[in-house]
C-alpha cells in the first residue's frame, strides 16, 4: 500500500523549490518571465490606482476653481491611460509567451517520464504500488506547466497582498492592521479545507481509477455484445455513478461543513472594507485627506481581499499537486532495467537456463519457478507445456530478459544474459503472445511493419509475411486493402471507413508482424488460440521448415507441440519431464496425462 503523502511546511517549500529548479533546468527563460510577470502584475495596478486617485483629486480641485488643477488632471489621466495600455500590451505578450513555454516544459517533463517508465524493471508493471505512484507522478507531469504558473500566481497574489497592506499603511497604519486581521481568518479556513480535500483525494485513487476503466470499457464497440447480453451496461453505469458519488459527495460535504466559517470570514472582510471606507470618507469631509483617497483606499482594500481569496484558492488546488511531486520524485528514482553495456551480436550456440528460481519482489515467499534448468540449442525447436499457472509464461519472460531470476542464471553460451544490454538481446528476438498488441490507431500494413521499425518498410518482406501468416485473403478484402485502418472509428485515405477485425484476423496480423520481423530466435506463447486448427497447422509447418530459426513454443495444441525437437513439461513452477514427443507419450506420465484426450 502506497503511503499517503502529507507535506509539512518544510516539505512544501522544498517542493516549491523543486518545481522552480525543474522549470529553470527545462526552460530557464520561463522562470525569469514568470517572476517578472508576477511582480509586474502585482505592482503596476497599485501604481495605476495611485495615479487614478491623484487624477480624481485634481479633477475635484479643478471643479472648485483651482486654475492649476486642469494641467494636473491631464497629466495624471495621461499617466493612468498609459499604464493601462502597458498592462494590456503585456497581457497579450504574456499569453503568447506562456503558451509557448508551457508547451516546451510539458513536452520535456512528460517525455522524460515516459522514457523512464519504459525502462523500469519489468516486474514493476505488475505491481500495484508502482502503478499508484506512477499515476500520481503522471498527474504531476501532465500539469507541471500549470503548477509552475499557479506557483507564479501564488507569488503574484502574495505580492498583491503585501503591496496593498504597505500602500494602505502609507494612508493609515491602523487601516493596514485592520486589513491584515480581516485577511488572516479567510486564509486559515481555506488552508484547512485544502488539507481535507487533499487527504480525501489520496484515499480515493482506486475509485477514480475504477471510474476511468469503466468509462473506457463502456465506449469500446467490441465490448457491447457481452455488455448487453449479460446486462452489464446498466450495471456498470450504476457502479460508475456510485463510485463517482462516493468521491464527489464527500468533497461537497467538506464544502458544506465550511459554509458557516467561510461566511463569517467574508462578513469580517466586508466589515473591514466598510470601516475603511467610512474612515476615509470622514477624513475627506474633514479635509484631512484629498478626495482621491476614497478611490485609492477602496481599490487597495478590494485588491488586497481579492488577492487573499485568489491566494487561498490557488493553494487549495496546488497542494495536491505539490504532494504528487513527492510521488513524481519517488517514481523517477526507481531503478531502470537496461543498464548493462555489452552488446549481444546475434551469434550463439545455446541458451542455458541453469537452476533458475523466481519470485515476484512483492511476494518473495512464493516461488513461481523452482530450480528450472533448460538448454536450448541454436536452430532447435523447443516446446514448453503444462497446465495454466505452471510457470510457462514466466519462464518465457525470464528467457526474454524481462524478468531477472531470483537465483540461478540464464546463459547465452558462457555469458550471463544480464551482462548484455537488454535492447541488443531483443533485437534478435521475436515474441508473439496470446495477448498480443493490436495497434488500432494504425493501418493493416503498419500493424505488420511494426514488427521491425529499425529499417524502412520492405514490400517484399510484407508480402512474404502476410502469405506465411495466411493473412493475405482478408487484408485484400479490406475497403482500402493493406492501407485500411483496423478501427471502425477511423477514415481511410479513399474516404471509406476502417473496419473491426475478428480475433482470428488480429492473430493472423500479429503472426504476420512476427514473420516480418524475421528474427533468429522466436518465442511463441499460445499465438494461435483464435485460429482454427487446420490454419494453425499450415502456419506452423511453414515456420518449422525454416532451419535457421530457434523456436520456443508454448502451446496446448498437440499438433503444434509434437513438431518440437524437445519438449519440457512444467508443473507447479518446476520441470517435471522432458524428452521427445514419442518418449513422453511412451513414458505415460505427466505429458501423457495432460494430452491424453488429444492423443
Amino acid at each position: 500500500m502506497v503511503d499517503q503523502i502529507k507535506l509539512t511546511k518544510k516539505e512544501r517549500f522544498r517542493a516549491i523549490g523543486k518545481v522552480a529548479a525543474m522549470t529553470y533546468k527545462t526552460a530557464p527563460s520561463a522562470m525569469f518571465i514568470q517572476v517578472f510577470s508576477s511582480l509586474f502584475n502585482a505592482v503596476l495596478p497599485i501604481v495605476t490606482t495611485y495615479f487614478a486617485a491623484m487624477a480624481t483629486t485634481a479633477l475635484a480641485d479643478a471643479f472648485y476653481g483651482d486654475e492649476t488643477a486642469t494641467q494636473r488632471v491631464v497629466y495624471y489621466v495621461a499617466i493612468t491611460a498609459s499604464l493601462g495600455v502597458i498592462m494590456a500590451t503585456w497581457s497579450t505578450i504574456e499569453d503568447y509567451i506562456s503558451q509557448m513555454l508551457r508547451y516546451r516544459i510539458e513536452a520535456a517533463v512528460s517525455d522524460k517520464m515516459y522514457e523512464h517508465f519504459l525502462r523500469l524493471n519489468f516486474w514493476r508493471y505488475d505491481d500495484k504500488d508502482t502503478i499508484d505512484i506512477y499515476e500520481k507522478a503522471m498527474q504531476f507531469a501532465r500539469f507541471f506547466p500549470t503548477i509552475f504558473a499557479q506557483l507564479a500566481q501564488v507569488f503574484s497574489q502574495g505580492m498583491i497582498m503585501v503591496v496593498s497592506v504597505v500602500a494602505m499603511a502609507l494612508v493609515s497604519w491602523w487601516l493596514a492592521l485592520v486589513l491584515v486581521l480581516a485577511i488572516v481568518p479567510g486564509l486559515a479556513i481555506q488552508f484547512r479545507l485544502s488539507r481535507l480535500q487533499t487527504a480525501h483525494w489520496s484515499k480515493n485513487i482506486d475509485a477514480r481509477r475504477s471510474i476511468g476503466i469503466i468509462e473506457w470499457q463502456l465506449l469500446q464497440p467490441q465490448n457491447m455484445a457481452e455488455l448487453r447480453l449479460y446486462g452489464m451496461a446498466r450495471y456498470l453505469l450504476n457502479l460508475r455513478s456510485k463510485l463517482r458519488d462516493k468521491d464527489q459527495k464527500v468533497r461537497i460535504s467538506f464544502e458544506r461543513e465550511f459554509i458557516g466559517k467561510r461566511l463569517w470570514a467574508k462578513a469580517l472582510e466586508a466589515a473591514a472594507e466598510v470601516a475603511a471606507l467610512i474612515w476615509v470618507a470622514v477624513q475627506i469631509i474633514q479635509q484631512a485627506l484629498p478626495i482621491g483617497h476614497f478611490l485609492y483606499v477602496q481599490q487597495i482594500v478590494s485588491r488586497a481581499l481579492a488577492g487573499a481569496n485568489a491566494f487561498a484558492g490557488i493553494i487549495n488546488t496546488i497542494d495536491e499537486d505539490l504532494a504528487n511531486l513527492v510521488e513524481y520524485q519517488r517514481f523517477m528514482d526507481m531503478q531502470e532495467d537496461d543498464t548493462a553495456k555489452a552488446l549481444f551480436k546475434g551469434d550463439f550456440e545455446r541458451i542455458v537456463i541453469d537452476k533458475v528460481n523466481f519470485s515476484y519482489p512483492q511476494v518473495q515467499d512464493t516461488k513461481v519457478l523452482r530450480d528450472v534448468s533448460v538448454t536450448i540449442r541454436k536452430n532447435q525447436h523447443v516446446a514448453i507445456v503444462g497446465e495454466n499457472g505452471a510457470g510457462k509464461s514466466t519462464l518465457i519472460k525470464i528467457i526474454a530478459g524481462l524478468y531477472k531470476p531470483t537465483s540461478g542464471v540464464v546463459l547465452v553460451d558462457d555469458t550471463p544474459l544480464h551482462h548484455y544490454k537488454l535492447s541488443s538481446w531483443h533485437k534478435y528476438l521475436g515474441a508473439l503472445q496470446q495477448d498480443h498488441l493490436s495497434y488500432r490507431f494504425a493501418t493493416a500494413r503498419d500493424n505488420v511493419y511494426f514488427g521491425d521499425v529499425s529499417r524502412p518498410f520492405s514490400r517484399s518482406r510484407f508480402e512474404n509475411a502476410i502469405e506465411a501468416a495466411e493473412a493475405r485473403t482478408f487484408i485484400e478484402k479490406l475497403p482500402a486493402g493493406a492501407d485500411s485502418y483496423v478501427q471502425p472509428w477511423m477514415e481511410n485515405g479513399d474516404g471509406s471507413k476502417g473496419v473491426e477485425l475478428s480475433g482470428g484476423q488480429w492473430q493472423r496480423l500479429a503472426l504476420a508482424r512476427n514473420f516480418y520481423r524475421d528474427s533468429p530466435i522466436i518465442v511463441l506463447d499460445e499465438p494461435t488460440s483464435a485460429v482454427d486448427a487446420l490454419a494453425e497447422s499450415r502456419i506452423f509447418s511453414r515456420l518449422f521448415k525454416e532451419k535457421n530459426k530457434t523456436i520456443i513454443t508454448v502451446s496446448h495444441r498437440l499438433s503444434t507441440v509434437k513438431r518440437a525437437d524437445i519438449i519440457y513439461m512444467m508443473k507447479d513452477g518446476a520441470i517435471v519431464e522432458q524428452g521427445t514427443y514419442d518418449e513422453l507419450v511412451d513414458g505415460k506420465r505427466h505429458f501423457y496425462t495432460m494430452f491424453k484426450s488429444q492423443l
